[in-house]
């Protein structure tokens, strides 16, 4: 028995349709995001598969994040096995960083797995809350003018809207981002509590 969709993510398709639905030439997207128009459009038309920082930079020039068009790339289902990525790095080389989504498909919840480091200069501010889970190494995470360090193991909760930024301290970390979906309107009752 097989796993359920092993074909690969069509994130082309996803950068296409949220470029459009916000009325956006490649121009534009390209300018916003520092890659050339002809990358883009391979991109796209599914002819070139763009890095982690790559698509990064194309849902930062769309308003959106990399989690969020890679779940639009592929289309929601009730049971899904996603398997381990095993991949071995060359003699004497160091691993590169990746990302990996962990639930696929247009769902409530998303879960994202960090290996390595990665731009420890970006900032990033969610609309709904998240989870961030240490797997293996460690980790800083400046969140509200604060430092905390995390070590295998520990979990730091976010309340949506809070900024922060991260760096792995530790080669080799594993971080597990599980997040309330960008497209899902998880607001707080502010009211709730109150006597009328």
């Amino acid at each position: 028995m097989g796993d359920h969709k092993e074909q690969p993510l069509r994130v082309g398709a996803a950068v296409r349709r949220r470029r459009r639905s916000l009325e956006l030439t490649l121009a534009v997207v390209a300018e916003r995001s520092g890659l050339s128009v002809p990358f883009l459009s391979q991109i796209e038309n599914e002819r070139a598969r763009p890095s982690t920082s790559s698509l990064e930079k194309v849902a930062d020039a769309l308003r959106t994040t990399a989690v969020e068009l890679l779940a639009a790339a592929d289309p929601a289902c009730s049971v899904d096995v996603v398997r381990a990525e095993v991949t071995e790095p060359g003699p004497g080389t160091e691993p590169e960083p990746r990302s990996r989504s962990l639930v696929r498909g247009h769902h409530q919840m998303h879960a994202s797995e960090f290996t390595g480091d990665h731009d420890a200069g970006r900032e990033f501010q969610y609309r709904n809350d998240q989870l961030m889970y240490v797997a293996d190494g460690a980790v800083e995470i400046e969140a509200e003018g604060r430092a905390y360090r995390l070590g295998r193991g520990d979990t730091l909760y976010l309340t949506g809207g809070v900024r922060h930024r991260w760096r792995a301290t530790v080669p080799d970390t594993r971080v597990v981002v599980v997040a309330v979906a960008e497209h899902i309107e998880a607001v707080r009752d502010r009211d709730r509590g109150r006597k009328p």
